[in-house]
């Protein structure tokens, strides 16, 4: 199946989760963010939200800054 994360198509497996999605471009697991067509997506709810053929998933890391 075919998605896009942070603006870069991807291929992943059928039936795959948000949390697939995270690990396939190596995001650290803490200080992350997901939107799925534009929702946010609970972080308790990563393995369990299949994703849908073209899914536009963003994935956010908080960067600490002033």
């Amino acid at each position: 199946m075919h998605v896009t994360i942070n603006g870069e198509r991807r291929e992943l497996a059928s039936g795959a989760t948000v949390d697939d999605a995270v690990t396939a471009i190596g995001a650290p697991r803490s200080g992350v963010a997901v939107a799925v067509d534009g929702e946010v997506v609970p972080r308790a709810d990563w393995v369990r939200l299949r994703l849908s053929e073209d899914a536009e998933i963003e994935v956010l890391t908080a960067v600490q800054g002033g």
